[in-house]
């Protein structure tokens, strides 16, 4: 059978996506999902998604990470569906979504390519040694860096995802580096397992954990560059809790294509 596909990159972070409201895809096989997600032999994407119907929402967002299991939220993924969505004429400029972290509220730039995401509140930021630990709809690791441009993040990165305390379940490791009024980021990301060009979720956390780190207070604004452009946070936070997130950045269509499955 063939299905028609949409491949979107957000800052770099590029996924297959596949309309699926009549349901004609069982995306419930990881060797497919993976095989499809390959730059060699398949299509090529850091995860692969299923816009599908679901009642009280415009649609639901199935996402998978490039291994083919199921993820945690993806925040670039995120912002790519919303505007296929947009391309499919699902929405307009206003969408609330499903995910599999929740309800996310989600607008659009009227030309269709600038997505404000709605991340979930965060009440808890952690610290293992120097670092910090917290959930943005997926699990990040910070860690302050010098000389990030020069910094082997495949091999660091792999490193504490894989330690004894992050091993079994796994954890997206952010290496984080003072930027002019904002910060640069890279990212090993668990289920791709190798450095990706962007991370949401994970930009998301790092300015949440740096607003923590320097006493930030009230309504902040925090631009992220990571290695495929520019991203930026907006937030709330009294120094604890953290509400009103959005992520912020581009969401192209790259090209489309038919593949037999």
């Amino acid at each position: 059978m063939k299905i028609r596909f949409y491949k979107y990159q957000g800052a770099g972070n590029d996924f297959i996506l596949v309309d699926n409201r009549k349901n004609i895809v069982n995306h419930h096989d990881p060797k497919l999902i993976a095989h499809l997600c390959d730059r060699r032999f398949g299509i090529g994407g850091d995860g692969m998604m299923f816009l599908q119907d679901k009642p009280g929402y415009d649609f639901e967002m199935i996402y998978y990470n490039a291994n083919g299991q199921p993820s945690s939220m993806c925040g670039n993924g995120g912002r790519c569906i919303v505007a296929f969505a947009k391309f499919l004429g699902v929405i307009d400029t206003e969408t609330n979504f499903l995910a599999v972290d929740g309800p996310h509220y989600a607008k659009i730039s009227a030309s269709g390519d600038w997505v404000s995401l709605q991340m979930i509140d965060v009440n808890e930021i952690s610290q293992d040694k120097d670092a910090y630990v917290l959930n943005t709809g997926s699990p990040h690791y910070i860690e302050m860096a010098t000389g990030l441009k020069d910094k082997n993040v495949y091999r660091d990165g792999y490193a504490i995802r894989n330690n004894d305390t992050y091993k079994a379940k796994g954890i997206n490791v952010n290496f984080v580096e003072p930027l002019n009024d904002g910060y640069f980021v890279r990212t090993f990301e668990r289920g791709v397992e190798d450095e990706t060009f962007a991370c949401g979720t994970g930009v998301t956390a790092v300015a949440l954990a740096m607003a923590k780190h320097n006493h930030q207070t009230g309504k902040l604004n925090t631009p992220i560059k990571v290695l495929g452009g520019d991203l930026n946070i907006r937030f709330e936070t009294d120094g604890t809790n953290f509400s009103n997130i959005f992520l912020e950045g581009p969401a192209v269509q790259v090209f489309e294509g038919e593949v037999e499955i």
